[in-house]
């Protein structure tokens, strides 16, 4: 059995049902939102023919992300998960219904566009922390990792097919179509978490779900270095060494500015996280999950240095293809650990932090990349940022012992959900 090469690891959906109904209603509104990015953003085009116009659907969707997202963990760990998951894709729900009436009304504002637009991602950020927190509450201690690799699997998925199947939709039926295909992604979703059962936090009242959550909720990120070790090698991986808004210079000096290239670049991303995805069923059952990320995010910077100075386009993709699979490694067992090492009290407002570092480290990386870029050259910047994430990630490695030694526990490990019968460990263990 030993080095042997597994595939997806499929025993969270095979094991748990209301991890079953989780999988499929997240998988069906990654599907619907990817849908309504192509919308939006042709519809935004369609209304302003400038790039300060696409350039404003990033303030109306990483603002809600950002400051939503912080004041969602504390929701998360004051009531009842399910309820605020609900409650919130209720609101995604009547977003998306809004965007469908708007375009059927044929809307000239970009401004009511940009609101609506806004609004379903603050329900989303609101929501996210206590999502987050699910696989680990339905699945046993050994079996989360697997289940945030079937997760990073299906968003993988919907990112490559998603954007297909918004232009097939607008080019036949129009944008009405595409928003009321995200409403229908939305009810999907609505229904498969109206099945799960109920997610109080530890300490909740068990009538109404509601409890004064303890004092330090985000500051045992720092109290604990497993913690905040696993979300600072993110952060260096993502704020030193984010490549995407160097992609359309690349092409331009490297390959003609084709944008077929330039496409090619996004898809080798998504293609290499879908392959690491596909074959995570070996890295989901190593229990060295702190060694794991460290490797993965490290990895990551030597591919995208490596993309910095790759001259055929082939070792172009090819390099891209290594850092979407690392990358895909890095989040899956960064997530498990995050969810695994937070007591369960605490769990949704460190969720938040980790929401927030993942929303805003790429940004701020691309445009520290576009910066460096403009003031030197692409190579120049790829290179630099991806040996800089190599030496800040090996950094975090040296002095945090507890990181390198971490171990996800094991399937004996297992507290029980009131009213369910396959629940999941709260806490991790360090040997």
């Amino acid at each position: 059995m030993r080095g042997r090469v597994r595939f997806l690891d499929t025993r969270p959906l095979r094991s748990s049902q209301s991890f079953r109904d989780l999988w499929f209603g997240t998988s069906a509104s990654q599907v619907g939102g990817q849908i309504t990015n192509v919308a939006v953003l042709a519809q935004v085009w369609d209304l302003t023919g400038s790039p300060v116009g696409t350039g404003a659907i990033g303030l109306a969707t990483g603002l809600p992300m950002v400051l939503f997202g912080l004041l969602g963990g504390t929701l998360a760990d004051t009531y009842d998960r399910r309820t605020v998951v609900r409650a919130t894709t209720a609101g995604q729900l009547v977003a998306a219904a809004g965007l469908c009436t708007q375009a059927l009304a044929d809307n000239r504002d970009v401004l009511l566009l940009l609101a609506l637009v806004a609004v379903g991602t603050s329900c989303s950020a609101l929501g996210a922390p206590a999502r987050r927190t699910f696989p680990v509450r339905l699945l046993p201690g050994d079996q989360v990792a697997a289940g945030l690799a079937l997760t990073n699997v299906s968003f993988q998925a919907a990112m490559l097919a998603g954007p297909a199947l918004a232009g097939l939709i607008i080019a036949s039926w129009g944008l009405p179509a595409a928003y009321a295909t995200q409403a229908v992604a939305m009810i999907v979703s609505m229904l498969a978490v109206i099945r799960l059962p109920p997610m109080r936090p530890e300490g909740a009242d068990a009538a109404g779900g509601r409890r004064r959550p303890e004092r330090g909720g985000r500051r045992i990120v720092l109290r604990r270095p497993t913690l905040w070790g696993s979300m600072a090698t993110d952060l260096s991986a993502t704020l030193l060494a984010m490549p995407v808004a160097l992609f359309p210079l690349v092409n331009e000096i490297r390959f003609g500015g084709n944008p077929q290239t330039l496409g090619l670049f996004l898809s080798a991303v998504a293609v290499g996280g879908i392959t690491a995805g596909l074959l995570s069923g070996t890295v989901t059952r190593w229990r060295r999950g702190g060694l794991v990320q460290l490797s993965a995010a490290g990895l990551w910077g030597l591919a995208l240095a490596c993309f910095g100075v790759a001259g055929p386009l082939w070792l172009a993709l090819g390099c891209l293809a290594v850092a979407g699979a690392a990358d895909t490694v890095s989040v899956v067992t960064r997530s498990a650990l995050v969810q695994l090492e937070t007591p369960d009290a605490f769990r949704g407002r460190v969720s938040s932090v980790e929401h927030v570092i993942g929303v805003a480290g790429p940004e701020l990386g691309n445009f520290r990349g576009g910066l460096l870029a403009s003031a030197t050259s692409a190579s120049f910047s790829l290179v630099f940022g991806g040996l800089s994430a190599i030496l800040a990630i090996a950094a975090v490695a040296t002095t945090n012992a507890p990181l390198r030694a971490y171990r996800t526990p094991s399937a004996a490990a297992k507290p029980t959900v009131p009213g369910v019968a396959d629940t999941a460990v709260t806490a991790g263990q360090v040997s």
